[in-house]
């Protein structure tokens, strides 16, 4: 039975989540932790907190072997962009995007 977890929002571009995403789908839930708490980008933070959470939630439903589990999908989605400026010179301003992302995760049973 597959469990879900999803962060919303992520202040974190996400061309720059996905090589995180990249790295940890389809591996076995332990290895993904494992793999994520020694890499530098902030966004392995972000996905081990979620992983940890989708187990969290496996655990209070009590309908899978936690010890089997892996990471089935992880998706991550344009989210809304912050619109900013910045002053330059002769009184001209430039926009600056700041992006956030949609992080979906989907844990399932081998």
């Amino acid at each position: 039975m597959e469990v879900k977890a999803s962060l919303r929002n992520a202040r974190v571009g996400c061309q720059k989540a996905r090589l995180v995403a990249d790295m940890v789908r389809g591996k076995e839930v332990n290895e993904a932790l494992r793999l994520l708490a020694f890499m530098p980008q902030k966004t392995a933070g972000l996905m081990k907190k979620l992983i940890e959470s989708a187990v969290a939630n496996a655990d209070q439903k009590k309908v899978v072997d936690i010890d089997n589990l892996y990471v089935k999908t992880l998706t991550v989605d344009m989210g809304p962009s912050l619109n900013r400026y910045r002053p330059r010179a002769q009184g001209r301003a430039t926009p600056i995007r700041r992006k956030s992302s949609h992080i979906n995760l989907v844990l399932d049973e081998r």
